[in-house]
């Protein structure tokens, strides 16, 4: 798997992963995962437009 692509997959479990934290702490009243899941959407994210940067360069 090229890395770009390995970039966009790992980005996108993050952001989902993240999505579940963050719901995980709104429906628990715990503001701490909440906090952690938005960091982990937004790494995700990141992650994955890095992927496709590099998408852009490997041509």
């Amino acid at each position: 798997m090229k890395s770009s692509t390995k970039d966009q997959a790992e980005g996108k479990i993050h952001e989902v992963k993240g999505k579940i934290k963050e719901i995980a702490g709104k429906l628990s009243d715990n503001p701490k995962l909440e906090d952690e899941g938005t960091a982990e959407k937004i790494a995700g994210k990141v992650q994955g437009k890095i992927g496709q940067v590099k998408k852009v360069f490997e041509k």
